[in-house]
């Protein structure tokens, strides 16, 4: 037995934002535009105009799909968390049955009880969140970030999968809402495991140094804001190395699961190269941090992880097992 549900629900608003922004004033133009197409001799621009429209809708609808929800009572035995950015290859999509199957044989392998996934992809063909779902028999949510599958054929999101039930799902753009085409989020969602209560949010920051390290402090904020006391599981493509000023004052007031466990060494999760195959840049993208609540966890045990056969992405998986910190080894 198994429920799925859209559920509406408004991103958190940015303070701030520049009332001249972009996306307020496409907001604002968008009914006169409207009345405009309807003039005789532009139907034909109608299409697009309904295309960009479209992707310039504002993220704020849920996808809910619940199955069987598992027993909780059980014992406690830690939580195993999974962390990937599944490289959506929008347009050309290639071999994506095949990297999605490698993936789903990585947390088969692992024994994953949640998975933070970012570039969730969505066409009329197939929707990767709920071929996720049904292959491994999880609870998920999802919400779009970019594009429009209705409106262009493709979109992108971010997506929580859990073993346990998911509640109370939260939703937030980070940074500047300047762009209405573009935008870079946080999906969050509580978690019953049988070791208690956590909160779980995947994320995807942008890519503009200035702009990723205010989307990030949005980010604390917001995760710090919540103020459920619960510890919080953080984890995605944060696309900022580790020696980035952001990311070492994340690690200040979070816990970075892979470096808690392997405090040196190389630790790379994305490679860029050249359209010829030299390598140009190697570097840490991909985290999963702990915030630590009233009820502390530590982590276990954290590694990077690819599918063998066909990597299923240009990123690294994160893996990191935590359990509560009161729980003897």
């Amino acid at each position: 037995m198994s429920l799925s549900q859209e559920v509406n629900i408004e991103p958190h608003l940015q303070e701030g934002v520049s009332p001249q922004g972009a996306a307020y004033v496409f907001h604002r133009l968008k009914p006169h535009l409207g009345r405009l197409l309807r003039l005789p001799g532009l139907h034909f621009l109608r299409p697009a105009a309904r295309s960009v429209a479209a992707v310039a809708e504002s993220p704020g609808k849920l996808t809910v799909h619940e199955r069987v929800e598992r027993e909780t009572t059980q014992e406690c035995k830690g939580v195993t968390v999974l962390s990937a950015n599944l490289w959506h290859d929008w347009p050309r999509q290639r071999w994506s049955l095949e990297r999605l199957e490698g993936f789903a044989r990585l947390v088969e392998e692992y024994g994953a009880d949640i998975l933070l996934i970012q570039e969730v992809a969505r066409t009329p063909q197939l929707r990767v969140d709920e071929w996720l779902s049904e292959r491994l028999g999880m609870n998920h949510i999802y919400t779009r970030a970019n594009g429009h599958e209705n409106g262009i054929g493709f979109e992108e999101g971010l997506a929580v999968f859990s073993r346990f039930p998911l509640k109370q799902p939260s939703l937030r753009q980070l940074g500047s809402r300047a762009n209405p085409f573009v935008r870079r989020m946080a999906l969050g969602a509580q978690v019953e495991t049988p070791c208690g209560k956590v909160m779980a949010f995947s994320v995807h920051l942008g890519l503009a140094r200035r702009q990723n390290a205010l989307q990030l402090v949005d980010l604390r904020d917001w995760i710090s804001r919540l103020g459920s006391g619960l510890p919080a599981l953080i984890g995605g493509d944060f696309n900022a190395h580790e020696n980035s000023p952001q990311i070492r004052q994340a690690q200040s007031s979070w816990v970075d699961a892979y470096r808690q466990v392997k405090p040196k060494g190389e630790a790379t999760t994305h490679e860029l190269r050249w359209p010829w195959g030299g390598l140009l840049r190697r570097a840490r993208l991909d985290y999963i941090f702990l915030n630590n609540g009233k009820q502390p966890w530590r982590v276990l045990e954290a590694v990077h992880l690819q599918a063998e056969e066909r990597p299923h992405s240009d990123h690294h998986a994160v893996l990191a097992h935590l359990v509560p910190a009161s729980q003897p080894i």
